[in-house]
């Protein structure tokens, strides 16, 4: 058996905690006071507050779902919902997720530039776009780009769209054709491939739950931050304590300070320097009823991007009488302004409380990835090795965050 340590107890800490224990002597170290780390939750007013986002599961990759569900038990502590989401274009009209399957709900004229759009986009399909901004324009046209794509996917990267590389967000993206938006819009019909159409949701306790059962059987050192590790010959030490291997599930950005002075890794330093991401403040409402999932705001009339009614996942994330939601923001934003702008939002959000989560959503320019996977390879070789959101600096959702786990674990680490 090899000793292991584990710096993080967020999803990719604890799924590779339980992924390695049956096998290894796995320590893991966590920073704060319990498990979960952006999929966390409190209790407020009795209502369930998902501090950063709302958190659900699903995935078309079988290894994943195996081995989710020999863990949890799906048939009673799970509730499986299809995905409700709607665009808010402005305050009062509501148009159907994804909008390019709705395009006959919208004003005439506006339909005619759409139709107009798409038989135009038959002529580019050869054209390969180079960057998010191309992909949505040669995708879904100039009209649908102007009202939705680009005015939604601003408020969320506060970036030049170009200046997006559109590797970084294959696989979460919808993909429809010309033909198949044209069809859906004729036979009226609602798509179920898009990313977390349908999706799986804890009956009690949200994504707190699945972190708080992650973590039982584990050694998890809470409220213990890492700050000294040693490189011997032979192995590590992390806070004194010696160990064979260390798998890192925190944020890239502390890679420079724990291990400068043991590994050379100047060649990279530079470029861990430069990641941007952003970070986000999600604010916990009381909502009027509606039977949503999530709510996508394009307009510029306030700086919110999206709500997430986490009250219509489960009906024990709500007191008695209430409706709860999530309101999420880009970057730190003041409580006065926070009020301010759920006046403008719709279905009359009242504020309870607010969080702010420092490093949210990673972004990658052209060079990332290819970076991150040499820093990897060299730090493997000292058996020391990377896997999570913020260590591989991607824009994974839970069921990623597993995947990227199992694939580790695939290496024979």
């Amino acid at each position: 058996m090899s000793k292991i340590i584990i710096i993080g107890a967020g999803i990719s800490g604890l799924s590779m905690g339980q992924m390695l224990q049956k096998e290894n002597e796995v320590i893991i170290f966590e920073g704060t006071s319990r498990p979960g780390g952006l999929i966390k939750c409190d209790r407020v007013n009795g209502s369930l507050f998902h501090r950063t986002g709302g958190h659900v599961f699903n995935t078309k990759r079988k290894d994943v779902l195996d081995w989710f569900w020999n863990f949890f038990d799906k048939e009673n502590d799970f509730i499986k919902a299809n995905r409700n989401a709607v665009i808010s274009l402005t305050y009062d009209q509501l148009v159907p997720y994804p909008i390019e399957n709705h395009i006959f709900l919208l004003e005439s004229n506006i339909v005619s530039s759409i139709v107009n759009d798409l038989l135009a986009i038959k002529k580019w399909e050869k054209n390969e776009p180079a960057n998010f901004e191309e992909f949505l324009r040669y995708r879904f046209g100039e009209t649908l780009y102007n009202i939705y794509f680009k005015p939604y996917n601003e408020k969320v990267w506060r970036n030049d769209l170009s200046n997006i590389p559109l590797s970084w967000l294959e696989g979460k993206l919808p993909m429809p054709t010309v033909e198949e938006i044209l069809f859906y819009n004729i036979k009226r019909l609602e798509e179920q491939n898009f990313v977390h159409s349908s999706f799986f949701y804890p009956a009690k306790g949200g994504s707190q739950f699945l972190a708080d059962k992650l973590s039982q059987g584990l050694d998890v050192r809470y409220n213990t931050y890492v700050n000294n590790i040693v490189k011997t010959e032979e192995s590590w030490t992390v806070n004194g304590i010696e160990t064979d291997k260390i798998i890192f599930c925190g944020n890239i950005k502390q890679i420079p300070a724990l291990l400068s002075s043991q590994v050379d890794i100047s060649a990279f330093t530079a470029s861990i320097e430069e990641l941007e991401s952003h970070g986000t403040t999600t604010v916990f409402c009381e909502i009027e009823e509606n039977p949503y999932s999530w709510i996508y705001m394009p307009s510029k009339e306030h700086e919110s991007n999206r709500i997430i009614c986490t009250g219509n996942f489960s009906p024990t994330n709500n007191t008695e009488g209430k409706m709860t939601a999530t309101i999420e923001f880009t970057d730190e934003i003041s409580i006065e302004d926070i009020k301010e702008n759920l006046t403008k939002i719709p279905f009359a959000p009242k504020y309870l409380t607010s969080h702010y989560e420092k490093y949210t959503y990673p972004i990658q320019n052209n060079s990332t990835r290819n970076m991150i996977v040499e820093l990897k390879q060299q730090l493997a070789t000292d058996n020391f090795f990377m896997t999570g959101r913020f260590a591989d600096w991607e824009y994974y959702n839970m069921d990623a965050a597993i995947e990227a786990a199992l694939d580790l674990c695939a290496q024979k680490i």
